[in-house]
């Protein structure tokens, strides 16, 4: 089999996810199941074979992968799909990872996301996370919301990723999208540079380290509405996250500035439903007067028992939103239980 027929199976098959490692038969993930494509073991000259074949289609040099042992970029085939490849070496090696991307942006309803979260994408400024576990769905999610002020507002959204997945049109908006290490250098060279370009909405990847959430709060303290991930589980984490990248002696000042331009957090996860499907379950903070005194006074851990014991659309547990799945018929009771992040007291909530 050659990569593009490979390729083409798996959009067939609607597979999230292809795999290709020596040692074992070319597999893809569907529904967060891992399965083999054919009962053939591929060689390493078989992954490198492969692998060349995907550079060779992506129109890009293969040197990056051979210095490096690591290489991430994106590339489409008309009529087909669009491509995510992570390629790296394991015990000496070619494999990729490729995750498979449509080209017609998803449907929010159609992938049961809340109209709330939808509508994040109204406010004017401020700073909305959305967060979860890699593979979790966070980039469909932006997606869906990007596309919403692409198509209601008049706005200038940019957006910087590493690398593209989603491409929008121009619609009411004008939507610039660079790809890191593409378009630009890195994220904070990117980010800088666009608080000098007019922009609206700012889509940032992913905040990876201290000096990318420095200039994200920086963005978002003058005025500009700015989205992005961390791979956190919880409004709580993902806030200690931040205040924690940051010195001990800054922590009580970024804490103050948190509370002021944290508009909401949204946590997602992926969980199995008995027709043999996966579908997400979020975890929603909008932030409230409330909220913002918790966040700057750093009386963090009480998010949690807001969040649990609140009854507002716009105030969501994890476990809030695992009961209402179970509650509809679409997950078992052991499937709420195993990714509730306070089985004890779900247990309770399901008697």
């Amino acid at each position: 089999m050659n990569i593009r027929t490979i390729l083409e199976q798996a959009v067939k098959e609607k597979a999230s996810d292809l795999f290709i490692v020596a040692g074992r038969s070319i597999s893809t993930r569907e529904n967060g199941i891992i399965k083999q494509m054919n009962d053939l073991r591929m060689s390493p000259e078989d992954t490198e074979g492969l692998l060349r074949g995907i550079y060779d289609l992506a129109r890009r040099d293969i040197h990056a992968l051979e210095q490096k042992g690591d290489d991430d970029f994106s590339f489409a085939i008309q009529g087909l799909s669009r491509f995510r490849v992570s390629a790296y070496k394991q015990r000496g090696t070619y494999s990729a990872v490729i995750r498979i991307i449509t080209f017609q942006l998803p449907n929010p309803s159609d992938l049961h996301i809340p109209e709330q979260i939808i509508r994040l994408g109204e406010y004017k400024k401020g700073m909305v996370l959305i967060t979860g576990a890699a593979g979790s769905g966070k980039s469909t999610t932006l997606a869906c919301i990007i596309d919403h002020i692409n198509k209601t507002r008049q706005k200038h959204i940019i957006t910087l990723e590493d690398p593209l997945e989603f491409l929008h049109r121009h619609e009411q908006s004008i939507v610039s999208q660079r790809e890191i290490n593409v378009d630009t250098e890195n994220y904070v060279t990117a980010l800088r540079a666009a608080l000098r370009q007019s922009p609206d909405v700012i889509l940032l990847g992913e905040m990876r380290d201290y000096e990318t959430i420095n200039v994200a709060m920086t963005a978002a303290e003058t005025g500009h509405l700015l989205f992005s991930t961390l791979h956190t589980i919880g409004a709580a984490n993902t806030i200690d996250r931040i205040i924690d990248v940051f010195p001990a002696n800054e922590q009580h000042q970024i804490a103050v500035l948190l509370s002021m331009v944290l508009t909401a957090v949204v946590s997602q996860q992926l969980v199995p439903t008995v027709d043999g499907s996966m579908a997400p379950v979020f975890e929603i903070m909008v932030v409230t007067p409330a909220i913002r005194n918790i966040i700057r006074d750093g009386k963090i851990p009480q998010l949690d028992g807001i969040l649990y014991s609140s009854s507002s659309e716009n105030l969501i547990s994890m476990d809030t939103g695992l009961l209402h799945l179970y509650q509809e018929g679409r997950i078992t009771r052991e499937t709420a239980l195993t990714y509730a992040t306070n089985p004890e007291m779900l247990k309770k909530r399901l008697q």
